[in-house]
């Protein structure tokens, strides 16, 4: 069956910042961490309201060692009240601080790790109906052991947090079959397993710049 639809290019159509304009703004909770807030947005349509969450965005490492293991730990998430096979990631809470540096700085703390090969594999909003996080998934090879960065002392969830290796073909089959959800780890080892098929050539540098990153900082001024 033929789709009676129009046939898209991306020349056409593909992500775009394209900020609407915002009538009223209100704090509505202050946290921890984030914020909620609530927007009155005036689309072409009418006035519409939207509560959503603040959020500073993260990083997230995909570390690949020489038998295509990749390291992972096993996190709990308490708003969702599951223990979740994650990648070393983290908050880009620290002023200031380079993307790329604070993905080193994540894979040293979590795992106690250093990477001398790092790839840009994708960057995401994880969930851009109701929080503004954006996140760089970065690929990390030639792995090797490390100390954990200076003054660093494990806190919370992170305490005693397991560490590992997984085969990334396993990975690949469990996302697939439903048994892991983080979506940094599913999205971050489907593109590691796309992206070996012409030996991460197509893989972009680790400091190509990430425009929703700078829109995030533009916006906070």
């Amino acid at each position: 069956m033929s789709l009676d639809l129009p046939q898209w290019s991306l020349a056409d159509h593909h992500d775009v910042a394209d900020p609407q304009p915002v009538s009223q703004h209100e704090l509505l909770a202050h946290g921890y961490l984030m914020d909620m807030v609530r927007d009155t947005v005036e689309l072409e349509s009418g006035p519409v309201v939207r509560d959503y969450t603040t959020h500073p965005g993260s990083v997230a490492v995909i570390a690949v060692d020489d038998q295509d293991r990749v390291v992972v730990v096993h996190q709990y998430r308490h708003p969702v009240g599951w223990r979740l096979v994650e990648p070393p990631a983290g908050l880009l809470d620290v002023v200031g601080e380079d993307t790329l540096v604070a993905a080193q700085r994540e894979l040293a703390e979590e795992a106690q790790i250093q990477a001398a090969q790092w790839h840009l594999l994708v960057d995401v909003f994880l969930s851009p109906g109701g929080m503004q996080e954006h996140q760089r998934i970065f690929l990390a090879r030639g792995l090797s052991a490390a100390a954990p960065p200076d003054g660093f002392e494990a806190e919370g969830e992170e305490v005693g947090m397991p560490v590992g290796v997984m085969p990334l073909d396993e990975l690949v089959t469990a996302v697939l079959q439903g048994q892991l959800q983080n979506p940094a780890l599913c999205i971050g080892v489907l593109a590691t397993a796309v992206a070996q098929r012409d030996g991460y050539a197509s893989l972009r540098s680790p400091q190509t710049p990430w425009p929703a990153r700078e829109r995030h900082r533009n916006r906070d001024q």
